[in-house]
């Protein structure tokens, strides 16, 4: 028997010995319990419950550089797609990562797969933050942060444009505190998206649109949520639209301490959407106040120091007029009373005249009375019409007389008549 055919032949391996070598060997150096990290760029990712991502090698410059098919199962990718919201980071094509995981062998495709189990989120951070820090620092020089802040703002600014996603929390928090004002809002509402890939795009053509409409001011509107909700509101494009728009441009997006590079480029800021709401209302009140308000109770404030005045001048007149008519009163009264008591005397002191002139006169007429004549024997003769016969030419011869004495009367006849001699 020669020698070679002493030497033992090797073993022919079928299909699945194949990997079945293939896995231990990878699984003993690169396997689950002997994870290893590497780093590439994400040229393509999909989520299905799992997660599915084409990872190349950023620094291959060929045509078509090494690539990795990559994923993460359901039960790893869940609470990892958590953590990564919390941090505001959703994987993106374009992204560079660095992904933990193991090597592993999908057998019926013949291909060679990676799950990853965890990310450097660090990194991730790390990278985004510098790219953010990178475009506030060429805005700024570029002057952007100041442009629209230069518009002025109507004074009162009660044509609003909103850009936001109607039904949303934000958008009924802001709207609210213009509806409850008791102001005349008249609110123009441009449907956008506030998240996701298409969001930024669709912020800039409400903006665009509504800058050709007469609103006053345009409002930028989202709630709050996660870093990565809010990262279209940190697009450059966005960022340079704020800038250049012809309408001032307020922003209320987030919770309080979520400030994004669109806040910061925007005219004004609100921590919120409410806040933002209730900025816009005391504008307006603040306007009504200095230019309505204040001018009313300076009137108001002047009427009513004229109306004191002229009620203290009022009430001053009347006590001179209450006080000149008691004391005038007073001093009628007293002149009254002194004329009624030098009336008195003098009636009385006339009273005692008249009664001593009566008197007098009564005892001079009594010397006259016709009743001491007749009692002293005179007589008074009356003739047939009853006159006093004073002549004998009152008297006819056989005329009836009559005589008048004392005591009572006696009739007789003309028998002569005499004249004198």
């Amino acid at each position: 028997m020669s020698e070679e055919t002493n030497l033992q032949e090797p073993a022919v391996l079928s299909v699945k010995e194949f990997y079945q070598l293939i896995t231990a060997h990878l699984e003993n150096t690169y396997g689950r319990r002997h994870q290893i990290w590497i780093r590439g760029e994400i040229a393509k990712v999909y989520e299905k419950s799992h997660l599915y991502v084409d990872l190349i090698d950023p620094e291959d410059n060929d045509a078509r550089p090494a690539m990795v098919n990559v994923h993460c199962w359901l039960s790893g990718w869940a609470p990892l797609k958590k953590r990564l919201a919390e941090e505001g980071i959703e994987l993106k094509a374009g992204m560079v990562v660095s992904l933990k995981g193991y090597v592993d062998i999908y057998e019926a495709q013949g291909r060679l797969g990676f799950t990853f189990t965890d990310v450097n989120i660090a990194e991730i951070l790390g990278d985004a933050a510098k790219r953010r820090a990178e475009l506030l620092a060429k805005l700024t020089a570029e002057g952007l942060f100041e442009k629209n802040k230069t518009l002025d703002v109507p004074g009162v600014p009660l044509s609003v444009g909103l850009v936001a996603s109607k039904g949303t929390e934000g958008f009924s928090d802001f709207t609210g505190q213009l509806l409850n004002s008791g102001r005349s809002f008249s609110v123009t509402h441009y449907q956008s998206l506030v998240q996701g890939d298409q969001a930024a795009a669709q912020i800039i053509k409400g903006i665009k649109a509504l800058e050709k409409s007469d609103v006053d001011i345009i409002c930028l509107v989202r709630g709050g949520g996660s870093k990565s909700d809010l990262a279209c509101f940190d697009d450059e494009t966005l960022a340079r639209v704020i800038a250049g728009s012809t309408k001032p441009i307020f922003t209320g997006i987030g919770h309080t301490g979520d400030t994004s590079i669109a806040d910061l480029v925007a005219h004004t800021m609100a921590i919120t959407p409410t806040k933002l709401g209730e900025m816009i209302v005391a504008l307006v009140n603040d306007w009504r106040y200095h230019h309505i308000t204040q001018s009313a109770q300076s009137v108001l404030g002047a009427t009513e120091a004229i109306l004191e005045d002229a009620q203290n001048y009022l009430a001053e007149r009347r006590r001179t007029v209450v006080f000149a008519v008691r004391d005038r009163l007073r001093a009628e009264k007293r002149h009254l009373e002194t004329t009624g008591s030098h009336l008195a005397h003098q009636v009385k002191n006339l009273l005692f005249t008249k009664r001593t002139y009566l008197q007098s006169t009564r005892q001079l007429l009594s010397a006259y009375d016709p009743a001491k004549r007749l009692a002293q024997g005179w007589a008074v003769l009356t003739n047939a019409s009853g006159e006093v016969v004073r002549s004998t030419s009152q008297v006819a011869l056989g005329e009836l007389v009559t005589a008048r004495v004392e005591d009572g009367t006696i009739g007789s006849t003309v028998v002569t008549k005499n004249g004198a001699s």
